[in-house]
């Protein structure tokens, strides 16, 4: 089923400016923010010589056109998709006729039904409702792309893929499109991930309020949840949260395990807020009693480190040069040093990604700073002879002077 645009638009002013938020008060005007957002796609479409891109991520999808419905099952099939004409329409494509779950967003020119042509929907008639599937997106192309068929897609199985090739489209790499669209946040974007972060930081002071011996690591993180959920936010991408001996190495997601007093606590948000965008801060505490001098030792580590990599960020830097001049890790501890230095946030993890000095060649890249990138500063610090491990992050906003925080909840360890 196709539903025109001004169908879409029919709906009143608070259901096209709020959305799937139309009972908060939106900080920003959400429409420019979309606007923002849709033109950095059609950006790199352009720059990259695409006739448009298929996006099949939700997050992708959230970016493009604001789409929000059962985001965390449709990541599990291929039943939502969003297709962006370089010049042309954009047309979401929904697991059913609901063309209401399109309302309030206008920048959405089609609603139509997907073919779906996964197996659990499909069954045994997969390879036919792929075939259906193809054809449209090779006539969308055709129809929009001006004889351009190279098209980008973010996301898609061998079933969707092959019947493209086999319409003659060009398939190339819309994760690049999209991580380089996304990586630059404007002023509206930055306020309302200001927002998910405040709600976040509500819920990490109901978690530290409800921290005491006997609490178990997967009622201290409900914690978290019930903020999140009840003050507007989506979900959380991870259950990072261990106690006591679990928190060394780090990657222990909550358990049934009982916190008992003097445990050090760690725990990363990882938070989808409201409007979709991503709160990613890290803290460590220590349960009940004044830490031990073990643990205010790695603690203080854990704050230099997190301290120094923030401040020798700013616009301009290449990822290289922040790698050469981040904190050194004492040999103690480097071993289980954390992944990456550095990582870009928005509606979630996203690009760069910038690695420690001892693996940057091996899976580093470089690149540039720019104002209004929004980073993730992350440390890990544990080690086998205290047995414990701290996880401290916060989370900035590049600047042409350096950069500014925007987490604020205290990095204290009790």
């Amino acid at each position: 089923m196709t539903i025109p645009a001004n169908a879409l638009s029919a709906g009143n002013v608070a259901a096209r400016q709020h959305g799937a938020m139309e009972f908060s008060e939106a900080p920003v005007d959400l429409d420019a923010v979309r606007g923002y957002r849709l033109g950095r796609i059609r950006e790199q479409l352009r720059r990259l010589d695409y006739a448009g891109v298929l996006l099949f991520d939700q997050i992708n999808c959230r970016y493009a056109c604001d789409a929000t419905n059962m985001q965390v099952w449709c990541s599990h099939y291929e039943t939502r998709c969003v297709f962006i004409a370089t010049e042309g329409p954009m047309i979401l494509f929904d697991y059913g006729d609901y063309p209401h779950l399109a309302e309030g967003l206008p920048l959405i020119d089609e609603y139509r039904v997907i073919t779906s042509f996964y197996y659990f929907t499909a069954g045994p008639n997969t390879d036919r409702r792929a075939d259906e599937f193809g054809q449209v997106v090779a006539d969308l192309v055709r129809t929009h792309g001006g004889g351009n068929l190279r098209l980008a897609v973010d996301r898609l199985s061998w079933q969707g893929s092959r019947r493209l090739l086999d319409q003659g489209l060009s398939l190339h790499d819309g994760l690049e499109v999209l991580e380089l669209a996304r990586v630059i946040k404007s002023d509206g974007e930055l306020a309302l991930m200001q927002k998910a972060i405040d709600v976040c930081e509500t819920g990490v002071d109901r978690m530290r309020e409800a921290l005491a011996p006997g609490i178990t690591e997967n009622a201290l993180w409900a914690k978290l949840h019930e903020a999140n959920v009840a003050l507007g936010g989506e979900w959380i991408e991870t259950r990072l949260l261990s106690s006591g001996p679990r928190t060394y190495p780090w990657f222990r997601e909550s358990s049934m395990r009982v916190i008992e007093n003097g445990d050090m606590v760690s725990f990363d948000t990882d938070l989808i807020g409201p409007y979709g965008y991503c709160a990613d801060m890290s803290r460590s505490w220590v349960c009940g009693d004044r830490p031990n001098a073990e643990q205010r030792r790695i603690h203080a580590l854990a704050r230099e480190q997190i301290e120094h990599n923030c401040s020798i960020l700013k616009a301009g830097v290449t990822f290289r040069e922040v790698s050469e001049r981040a904190w050194k890790i004492p040999d103690e501890f480097s071993s289980n040093r954390y992944s990456s230095l550095i990582h870009g946030i928005g509606l979630a993890d996203e690009y760069p990604s910038i690695k420690h000095i001892h693996d940057f060649d091996r899976k580093g890249y470089d690149g540039v700073l720019e104002e209004n990138m929004t980073l993730c500063v992350e440390s890990y610090i544990g080690s086998a002879k205290g047995g414990e491990g701290v996880k401290l992050e916060e989370q900035v906003v590049v600047t042409r002077d350096g950069c500014r925080l925007m987490t604020s909840y205290p990095l204290a360890a009790c």
